[in-house]
């Protein structure tokens, strides 16, 4: 097995690979007029894990792809991560104040300028993919397709539109395993599943990574709602406390039942990977997520 250390530098190596690769996809800051520039590479270039952009180089990895073939893809991905998170922390949304560790855009930049900004960043990823080089034309169609079902009404926008409707309203079980899909693990089978047709990948193995990367997304949600009982805003670098009063798997089960539903989506999880053939690093990757407290990705 790969050294840990030697892991860990090589996933920080493709991170930077990704960071580069955002700055020169989008306009400089300076050619934006007013502040929309400035606004667009503040909330892409933020801080942050790149979970989704790293799943999808990981996961054409594992079915022999070149990482600079999958590049432009994973950063479409964080582009339209990023630009979610803009519209969740309005204030007609979450109303939020810290992301990443640091004001929320619409606190620096005002409202207009981070719906700007968010809708910029969310255009820019579908034409980033539509022309990614080395890619077959049906491919790069696929893909728009698939990040599109992620992102409308099958995906985070529903999920949002569902959190924000009766949020005092106690939600079943499944109700929040739904929502929380929604709002977080459509984007990480997106990422996963785009990875896995840039390598190859039989249609069979795509959806095991799309299963693999679905039970991510709700373990990594019931991570974040444990946080946000357990954790205070400086050590994660974002609001906590925010969903009280809100139905959450902690709060319909307990801490202790949520953290057990966690490792079984956890475990679930590495089970879709072996059935993928591919438990390598994409696994060790999202296993390293978990192992400790971490802020959000």
């Amino acid at each position: 097995m790969e050294d840990t250390a030697v892991f860990l530098q090589s996933i920080e190596v493709l991170r930077l690979h990704v960071d580069r690769r955002l700055g020169e996809l989008i306009p400089p800051a300076e050619s934006e007029p007013g502040r929309l520039g400035e606004a667009a590479h503040y909330a892409l270039l933020a801080p942050g894990k790149r979970f989704r952009p790293l799943l999808t180089l990981l996961a054409a990895e594992a079915f022999g792809a070149p990482i600079g073939q999958a590049l432009d893809v994973a950063c479409a991905m964080e582009m339209v991560h990023a630009a979610s998170l803009v519209l969740d922390d309005l204030p007609s949304m979450d109303d939020a104040r810290l992301r990443r560790g640091r004001p929320t855009t619409h606190r620096v930049y005002g409202e207009a300028e981070a719906i700007l900004a968010s809708v910029g960043l969310l255009t820019r990823a579908f034409g980033v993919i539509a022309a990614a080089e080395g890619l077959s034309a049906a491919d790069r169609s696929a893909l728009v397709v698939g990040l599109a079902e992620a992102v409308g009404f099958h995906g985070l926008v529903t999920g949002q539109a569902l959190d924000l409707a009766e949020r005092k309203r106690p939600r079943t079980a499944a109700e929040l395993d739904a929502l929380n899909h929604r709002k977080t693990g459509v984007l990480m089978m997106a990422a996963a599943e785009a990875g896995a047709r840039i390598g190859g990948a039989s249609p069979k193995a795509r959806r095991e990574l799309g299963e693999f990367a679905r039970r991510i997304g709700l373990a990594f949600q019931i991570r974040d709602d444990l946080i946000d009982v357990e954790d205070c805003g400086e050590h994660v670098g974002k609001d906590v406390g925010k969903d009280a009063g809100m139905t959450t798997l902690v709060s319909a089960l307990g801490p202790r039942a949520a953290a057990a539903a966690m490792e079984a989506h956890l475990a679930a999880a590495e089970a879709a990977l072996r059935r993928a053939g591919c438990e390598g690093r994409i696994g060790r990757f999202a296993r390293d997520l978990f192992s400790g407290r971490k802020a959000a990705a």
